[in-house]
């Protein structure tokens, strides 16, 4: 089966290295919901301790939602049964454990057998071997699966773009998100735009707004940006009830803050919870704030979702990767 396994995956791979020189017609669309990764393992690992790690890591809670939801949604299925229907998934994570192998490795190929995939395999002499190149890269691999899911929701933003709200936001800070049709804006004073696409059971906004600069490491120090955060918040998001207004909880769920370096931009990262001052509302959001070409200010993207009758997972994975999308115009790229 390893070698049966082996000789597959680098048929898949030549397909896509086929179709990426031209051919990428002759390659179906994904299958699958967002979010879902079919797992190709036997059943006897799927119930032991490899299967066990896969769903802690992948699995596992998706942060800041009020209710358990999980990060990827699993479904197993046995080498035998790796047939053509679940060869044109999305995401697919295949477990190659044989003595026989080349070598162990994890192998990441995009578009297999259709497009647009993620596939991964982790080839291994033994479980206990799949089980430590499982723990040792499950940070590329997350990261890989993530940002699959997030680059369809990109391209998707790109192709039905409502270019108006994007010029929008250009004017102000000189670049500007890809903002799926749909998203329409609500409020523009100036520095501050509020971007939103909602519907009787779901809220999905996205807020652009800038301020100047300190000039120091403070700019991007986790009090400042959540004091900043408030201020907007207050004069710019009310309640319906009189004298309430949206900010950031730190008790419940304390926000998290990370530097990165995505695809040639640096931002702070904060993920937390929001809630309504003097109201009962509340959500997951994620801010993404930088410096402006110049500068001379911070730009802040900030994504929140409110959605309490349904699943909360995949909202807010759309209002993320539509920040994820930002681009500097043409000509302010430097």
């Amino acid at each position: 089966m390893g070698r049966l396994f082996a000789k597959f995956f680098m048929a898949a791979a030549l397909v896509c290295a086929v179709s990426c020189s031209g051919g990428k017609a002759l390659l179906p669309n994904i299958s699958g919901k967002a979010g879902e990764i079919v797992v190709v393992i036997d059943r006897d690992n799927w119930q032991g301790s490899l299967g066990n790690a896969v769903r802690d890591i992948l699995g596992g809670d998706c942060p800041y939602l009020p209710i358990r939801e999980p990060y990827f949604t699993l479904s197993n299925v046995t080498p035998n049964g790796f047939a053509d229907i679940f060869k044109v998934h999305r995401n697919i994570i295949i477990f190659n454990i044989n003595p026989q192998n080349q070598r162990e490795e994890v192998a990441f190929v995009n578009d297999a057998w259709a497009q647009p995939q993620c596939v991964v395999q982790i080839s291994a002499f033994t479980k206990e071997n799949a089980l430590s190149l499982l723990v040792d890269n499950q940070e590329r691999i997350v990261s890989a699966i993530e940002q699959a899911e997030r680059d369809r929701i990109i391209r998707n933003c790109i192709k039905y773009e409502n270019l108006s709200a994007s010029a929008a936001v250009t004017e102000m800070v000189g670049g500007s998100p890809h903002f799926l049709d749909g998203y329409q804006v609500l409020k523009n004073t100036g520095d501050f735009i509020w971007i939103a696409y909602n519907t009787a059971s779901i809220l999905k906004d996205i807020l652009v707004y800038k301020y100047p600069a300190i000039g120091n490491e403070k700019d991007f120090d986790m009090r400042e940006l959540i004091n900043n955060r408030n201020r907007f918040l207050q004069e710019n998001v009310p309640s319906s009830a009189e004298g309430s207004y949206m900010i950031t909880d730190e008790s419940i769920m304390a926000p998290t803050l990370e530097y990165i370096k995505f695809r040639g931009r640096q931002f702070a990262q904060m993920r937390g919870w929001w809630e309504v001052h003097g109201g009962w509302m509340g959500g997951p959001f994620v801010t993404h704030s930088f410096y402006s070409k110049d500068g001379k200010s911070i730009i802040v993207l900030d994504a929140f979702v409110h959605a309490p009758s349904v699943d909360k997972r995949q909202h807010l994975r759309e209002v993320e990767s539509i920040i994820y999308s930002f681009d500097w115009a043409k000509g302010n790229e430097d």
